[in-house]
Parts: structure tokens; C-alpha cells; sequence
């Protein structure tokens, strides 16, 4: 028997030829039409293209209606109302109904709001149908038909409900005065608690307007002291005589003049 007679090779089925390897790639989006497209540049470019529109719509507003200057800021005035950006409008006005203000502020301004971002959030992780069309996602579709419905109509109603005169008067810019407080006018104004309402600058206070630049005549002036003024100023606030109100309408009447 010579060497090396009667051997045999056995090949393992299990382990594959290399030229018989293929790379294990996910298949080519266009093996699925109609449900999903290259992200460069198809995707990329529509992001784009929608991202350029609203932007150029946002700058064509913000010239056409700039934003309105305020008098600055002052800590000491407990009267000022502020009011948030259009874009939070639905959150302050979620802050005026009973359960979500009061003793309930935590609901109103922590709890809702985190349920509704985090459900936002948790969305493509909860709701992972392939489907892309709305009407085969109701559950999806209706809870932000839901959300945007309560954002749009809490924003109207913070809109409609909100007092723009009262935050014109407390936002206007009042120019910077001296007021001489040794003159009899401001002695008089002390005197019949003018300062309670309309600051000790007489700039105004919550609820009272500014007496510095008014615009009105002393004899107006005078006849408001008298006989008040809507319902936040009360007739009878003045309790001097005749010369003393003249003289305190003139020391208003000319807040401001130049």
C-alpha cells in the first residue's frame, strides 16, 4: 500500500467559499415605492425648500409688523400684567381656568404641559405602524387634531379676553420728568393721595394711568378730581377749595411740557 492511498478531503458545508460571501446590505429604497425616498438629496432638499418658505414669510411679518417698545422694565411696579409671546398665548391662557391656577398652578403650568410634550415625545415609540397616511393612524391623527384644536382655540380666547388698553397704558413710555417736590402743586397732590395711586413720580401705578404728559386741559384735569373717572377713580377724591384744585390741575397740566 503506498503512502497517501485510499485519503479523502471532506469539505465543511458550513463554511462558505469566499467568492460565494455577500455583503449583507439593506436593500435600495427603490425596491419600495411610494413608501420611502433617498434622504440626500430628496429628503434633505424638500426640508429645505419648506424651511426657506416659512422663513422668508417670518422676515416678510416681522417688517410689516415690527415689535412694539415698552417703557423699561421696573421690579417695584406689582401692577404690571405681562403678556408672553403669540407662541405661548395657549399656556397663559390655560393659567386662568380654576383648575389650573390657585392653589392648582402646578397642574396648569407643569403637569398638562409635561403630559402633552412628553406624549409628543413618546409618539414614535408608542405608534410604530408603517403606515404614513393619516386616515390609517386615527389614534395618531386625532390626538394632534386634538392638541393643535386646543392650542388655536386658547390662543383666540387669550387674545379676545385680554384688556390691550390697560397694556398700552401700563407699557407706554412715559419720558422722564422732574418733579419738583417742594412746589404746592406735588404738596396738594400728597395731600389728596394722588401718590397712592399714580406713584410717587405720579408715572402711574396699577390701575392708575400716568399724569405726565396727559395732554388734557386744567380744567379737565379739574373736573376729573371732582367727579372721578370711569370706575376705578372715584368722585369726591379731591377735598380742597377752588384755588387749590386750580392749582393742582395746572401743576398737572404742565407734566411733561417742554
Amino acid at each position: 500500500m503506498h503512502r497517501g492511498k485510499g485519503m479523502k478531503f471532506v469539505g465543511d458545508s458550513r463554511v462558505l467559499a469566499p467568492e460565494s460571501r455577500t455583503p449583507k446590505l439593506p436593500k435600495d429604497y427603490s425596491e419600495y415605492p411610494g413608501k420611502t425616498e433617498a434622504f440626500w438629496p430628496n429628503f434633505l432638499l424638500k426640508e429645505w425648500m419648506v424651511g426657506a418658505v416659512f422663513l422668508v414669510g417670518f422676515l416678510c411679518l416681522t417688517v410689516a409688523h415690527p415689535a412694539p417698545l415698552e417703557r423699561i422694565a421696573d421690579p417695584t411696579d406689582t401692577g404690571y400684567i405681562p403678556l408672553p409671546d403669540w407662541y405661548f398665548l395657549f399656556l397663559y391662557q390655560l393659567l386662568k381656568y380654576t383648575y389650573a391656577s390657585g392653589p392648582y398652578t402646578v397642574i396648569g403650568s407643569m403637569v398638562i404641559p409635561a403630559l402633552a410634550f412628553g406624549g409628543l415625545l413618546l409618539a414614535p415609540f408608542i405608534d410604530r405602524g408603517p403606515e404614513r397616511r393619516p386616515i390609517k393612524r386615527p389614534l395618531a391623527t386625532g390626538f394632534m387634531l386634538l392638541a393643535l384644536c386646543a392650542m388655536i382655540y386658547l390662543t383666540w380666547q387669550s387674545v379676545v379676553t385680554h384688556d390691550w388698553a390697560a397694556a398700552e397704558r401700563q407699557g407706554r413710555i412715559v419720558p422722564k420728568v422732574t418733579i419738583d417736590k417742594t412746589s404746592e402743586g406735588y404738596k396738594l397732590a400728597q395731600q389728596n393721595t394722588c401718590i397712592t395711586c399714580h406713584g410717587e413720580n405720579l408715572q402711574g401705578g396699577p390701575g392708575a394711568p400716568s399724569l405726565i404728559g396727559t395732554g388734557l386741559k386744567p380744567e379737565e384735569i379739574a373736573t376729573i378730581a371732582r367727579k372721578g373717572k370711569g370706575g376705578k377713580m372715584p368722585p369726591g377724591v379731591f377735598k380742597g377749595n377752588d384755588q387749590q384744585l386750580k392749582t393742582l390741575s395746572e401743576f398737572i397740566a404742565n407734566l411733561g411740557k417742554k
